[in-house]
């Protein structure tokens, strides 16, 4: 019984706590500015310059057939890609090939068939037939039409040097897998991510050795008030925020980028609380610990920047040379990224999204026992 009470009276305190935290953010018009407004900018800048397409095409050449003519063919496209608007791409084979194309790495991919460069007619009438089939994600008509346009007046181009009016070359488009990503829908999860980042750290990290200079944390031990619900109640209010903030995003992302949710929803919640956690306990470990802000800003920097260029969040980790990705996996926002992404635009199941779900709760236990644990009232 005496144990029921205890835990009343902790509990009571946290969430007596966490009212009087929310009706001060509530008052203060600059918290409500650099929460909720802040980024909104942030998202309709980025949205406005990744929702733009490319002008160029990326692509990858599936060759199938062992005739010259065709080996000839991928040799002459690799040779003129500089000055082409075909940009080449180097694959393994096709399952590579699609699954670039799935994650608009690649534009479309070249599949020449098996049959394509086979000789038809005798003597001066022998010339190299076949279709170049232009493969194209769903959804994505447009680039497949003006890809197959492409193919098709190199083909034309090639039927006039052959001397052949009837074209046995030709092109033919077909979509293929599931519904290419848009550059938007790639870097919107990253935004997401790096949303909560700056919530938990920039907001966190500077605000609470203000607090200690201004003697508040003080009169609360006093109370008496213990650290761990210093940590916890702060938490539960960030956490709140973070997630408003993130569903403010999410609706314009929707509503102006037209960002096609591909995942479950409850999936995604799941993640984004565990996230919101996990970033605002950073905040609360760094803040809790500095007396100061000259102690907390530096050690925010050297938190956040590998955070944002190392986890994926605005640049793609395949482009990163492979040593960069074995060390971006241990980047604690790199599981966020992760997990939002193969939520969001790859439909991943709970399965799938497991590993990344499990790390991001590893972290978040081990980040709030370091920052009880290393609290500093003043």
């Amino acid at each position: 019984r005496r144990f029921g009470i205890s835990m009343k009276k902790y509990w009571t305190g946290v969430f007596g706590q966490v009212r009087a935290q929310q009706k001060r953010f509530v008052r203060d018009k600059m918290s409500l500015f650099f929460t909720f407004l802040f980024p909104l900018i942030f998202l309709l800048v980025f949205g406005s310059i990744f929702n733009n397409q490319s002008t160029s095409f990326n692509i990858a050449i599936i060759n199938n057939s062992q005739t010259e003519f065709a080996k000839g063919f991928v040799k002459g496209a690799k040779d003129n890609a500089k000055d082409s608007i075909l940009k080449i791409k180097d694959v393994k084979d096709m399952d590579e090939a699609r699954e670039k194309l799935k994650h608009s790495e690649l534009n479309g991919i070249i599949e020449l068939p098996s049959d394509f460069g086979k000789v038809k007619g005798e003597g001066r009438d022998a010339r190299p037939t076949g279709t170049i089939n232009v493969l194209y994600a769903k959804g994505s008509e447009q680039t497949g039409s003006a890809l197959t346009a492409v193919m098709n007046q190199i083909a034309n181009e090639i039927n006039k040097h052959l001397g052949q009016p009837e074209a046995p070359l030709k092109a033919a488009g077909k979509a293929v897998g599931d519904e290419q990503l848009k550059s938007f829908d790639y870097t919107f999860t990253g935004l997401l991510a790096f949303s909560l980042m700056s919530m938990g750290i920039f907001g966190l990290a500077n605000q609470m050795p203000a607090e200690k200079q201004r003697g508040s944390y003080r009169r609360l031990r006093a109370a008496p008030f213990t650290s761990g619900q210093l940590i916890i109640s702060m938490a539960i209010h960030y956490v709140i925020i973070s997630l408003l903030s993130l569903i403010m995003m999410i609706v314009v992302g929707m509503a102006v980028f037209h960002f096609n949710m591909r995942g479950d929803w409850g999936l995604f919640v799941l993640m984004a609380v565990l996230a919101a956690f996990m970033m605002v306990g950073l905040g609360l470990l760094i803040g809790g610990w500095a007396k100061n802000e000259n102690q907390s800003a530096p050690l925010s920097n050297l938190l956040s920047f590998p955070m944002m260029f190392l986890s994926g969040a605005f640049f793609p980790v395949f482009l990163f040379p492979e040593w960069l990705r074995g060390a971006a996996q241990f980047i604690p926002m790199t599981p966020i990224t992760d997990g939002f992404r193969l939520i969001m635009t790859e439909h991943a199941s709970l399965m799938e999204v497991l590993p990344q779900i499990g790390t991001v709760a590893a972290w978040v236990v081990v980040i709030y026992i370091a920052a009880i644990k290393l609290f500093r009232w003043e």
